[in-house]
């Protein structure tokens, strides 16, 4: 109820709805459609087969903007920074995709996303504003508090239902940011993302778009609850989907492990040394005539034939020699029908996945709490996802060896279940998270508990979760000594990094250098104040580590690339590239010149406006074959 009484337009739309409720789009009458229904023959505008909906040619140009941004390391909140391979990313992440373009384009395994479901009560970024400039919405998402936090109210707009554009607002959230998703992934790679009944439909259109119907690979149903709610005014929903697809047919889906349910039926050993076994049909249902033929149990002169309108499963020599080997099986007494022994050791070494998912080989929402409870003494996150369903996707999806992204992070299950499946098959696949520094309720139990972000949360998780690992590594250690393939250090951690439960933390940030900003308006006075800001494109608030990140992003080098200092410069994965940007004279350039990097970039300010040291390098370095640029 809002207080506010009935109009007689809104009785009538009311009315009109329960006539033609196919009509209605975002609470507004399709007027084509209306005409349609009412029997008159038109035509229907860019009449073809495509999702459409208000804002979309918009969310396209939200997209297509280059960004200026930055990560910036964060060592002080980061474990074993030098060391790991992880990374988590604090910041907007459509911004985030964009700055990952070029370090990160095809290397991407796995994606997995656990977006917001447009529920009626989500708040999240929108580009609800397409008349506002890039750098009026840039300011928007940026907005923060008196303390740097992001704001709410600057970053968030609720969508709720009552909004004219709910499913328009939504849809114009996820399209920019999973096309920049795609880019990302590897040819063989593969996408999962979990979703609800609100937008399962509109999402399924959307991926086909952006990945090509063709790719569609899965729609899995998982068992999300093992107790239906018994105060749902319809039906209760028990089930969450998680859309699947691929890249391009290049995918291939891995096996998933077999597990100990799937082996009982294996319950047989005939202490013929080839393990356990169970009793399977002879018999098929595709007839052939070549295959109906008597089979005589040796010990009872028994006949047996095959049932009515089906043969055996091969010809009479092989079951001849099957009956040799001891491989087919005559009943517990030696007196009933012929069967075939399925040894377990000859099954392939693994399952095919199915679309249905129950709680029992995936966990349910519950696991999932008591998960987050086990790690924190008061639950910070409402509604995580359980490791065993992450470790689910994983195995479908990634190699031991792959980089999983996730850019809606929330409380960090991925980054927990790539830590624990690398302990459990001996992986070592790195995980990239983005998460929203978004601010938590103050009447929350996470907020009273000291976390004032979602992105606080998911990295304190990661640390206990990180821990927690490797106490179970140490305490594995103890038990079973020698038989592990590692030393123990005294604090307990394997010494050789088996498995990385560290983490890298970057932030989302404005340039280190000076960004060309248009004029507002075109006088000498106004270029003139722009031609000044390159004098020293070094912005103000710049430090050198950050720059240095900035370039080797910039450069398409990833975050983990190797960085090393020498006489007054930096070298970026051995040769790869040098960065010089605190000192320059000519014995820095004959010593760099020796390391042979393959590309070097100079700030142009370090040359002092020594124009003839500048020459002499750049002449220098195209004589030795080096990409040399100045900045």
């Amino acid at each position: 109820m809002d207080g506010q009484s009935l109009s007689p337009q809104q009785k009538k739309m009311d009315t009109l709805r329960k006539l033609f409720p196919e009509v209605f789009s975002e609470e507004k009458i399709d007027w084509e459609k209306l005409r349609a229904t009412l029997g008159e023959n038109i035509n229907f505008a860019n009449e073809r087969y495509v999702l459409n909906w208000a804002g979309k040619s918009d969310a396209f140009r939200v997209m297509q903007h280059p960004s200026s941004q930055t990560l910036i390391p964060v060592k002080d909140e980061s474990v074993h920074f030098n060391e790991t391979e992880n990374i988590f990313i604090e910041g907007e992440n459509m911004e985030v995709l964009k700055v990952l373009q070029k370090s990160y384009f095809g290397k991407v395994k796995m994606i997995y996303i656990d977006p917001p479901y447009n529920t009626g009560n989500d708040s999240f970024i929108y580009p609800d504003k397409f008349s506002e400039t890039k750098d009026e919405y840039q300011k928007r998402v940026g907005d923060k508090d008196e303390e740097g936090y992001m704001t709410g109210e600057g970053m968030f707009r609720k969508n709720s239902r009552e909004n004219g554009q709910y499913h328009s607002n939504w849809l114009n959230m996820m399209m920019p940011r999973l096309y920049l998703a795609r880019t990302l992934l590897r040819d063989d790679g593969v996408i999962f993302v979990s979703i609800d009944d609100n937008e399962v439909h509109n999402l399924r259109l959307l991926m086909n778009e952006i990945f090509g119907e063709e790719n569609f690979v899965a729609c899995v149903n998982w068992h999300k609850n093992y107790a239906s709610s018994n105060d749902s005014k319809t039906f209760s929903s028990v089930i969450d989907y998680i859309l699947v697809f691929s890249k391009s047919n290049e995918f291939s889906r891995n096996l998933l492990p077999r597990t100990a349910k799937q082996n009982v039926l294996y319950k047989y050993d005939s202490n013929d040394g080839k393990g356990k076994w169970r009793s399977d049909n002879l018999s098929v249902r595709t007839y052939s005539a070549n295959y109906d033929y008597p089979i005589t149990n040796p010990d009872t002169g028994v006949s047996y034939n095959p049932p009515s309108g089906r043969s055996w499963m091969t010809n009479k020599e092989t079951i001849q020699k099957w009956i040799d080997e001891g491989r087919i099986f005559f009943g517990q007494s030696g007196q009933g029908a012929p069967q075939l022994k399925r040894y377990l050791n000859e099954v392939q070494d693994g399952v095919v996945p199915i679309t249905y998912w129950s709680y029992d080989d995936c966990g349910h929402n519950d696991e999932a709490r008591k998960e987050i409870k086990e790690l924190f003494e008061k639950p910070p996150f409402d509604s995580p996802k359980p490791t065993r369903l992450i470790k689910q996707i994983l195995n479908i999806g990634s190699d031991k060896d792959s980089i999983i992204l996730d850019f809606f992070a929330g409380s960090a299950t991925t980054a927990h279940a790539v830590m624990q499946l690398n302990k459990e098959d001996g992986g070592s696949r790195k995980f990239i998270l983005v998460q929203l520094p978004e601010l938590c309720d103050e009447k929350s139990e996470a907020y009273k508990a000291g976390y004032k972000t979602i992105a606080d949360i998911a990295k304190e998780r990661i640390r206990r979760a990180g821990k927690k690992i490797q106490d179970e590594i140490a305490e594995e250690n103890k038990k079973k000594k020698a038989e592990l393939n590692f030393d123990v250090e005294t604090d307990g951690r394997p010494s050789n990094e088996k498995v990385d439960t560290g983490f890298k933390v970057f932030k989302l940030s404005e340039s280190n250098f000076k960004q060309w900003r248009q004029p507002t308006e075109y006088t000498a006075e106004e270029l003139e104040k722009q031609l000044k800001l390159f004098i020293d494109p070094v912005a103000e608030n710049a430090n050198m580590e950050n720059m240095v990140y900035e370039l080797l992003l910039k450069s398409g080098k990833d975050l983990n690339a190797k960085i090393e200092t020498d006489n007054g410069y930096y070298l970026i994965d051995g040769n790869d590239l040098a960065l010089i940007l605190e000192r320059v004279d000519e014995q820095i350039i004959a010593d760099l010149l020796a390391k042979q990097p393959k590309k070097v970039i100079a700030l142009d300010r370090i040359f002092k406006n020594n124009d003839q040291l500048k020459t002499n390098t750049a002449l220098q370095m195209k004589d030795a074959g080096v990409e040399f640029k100045t900045i």
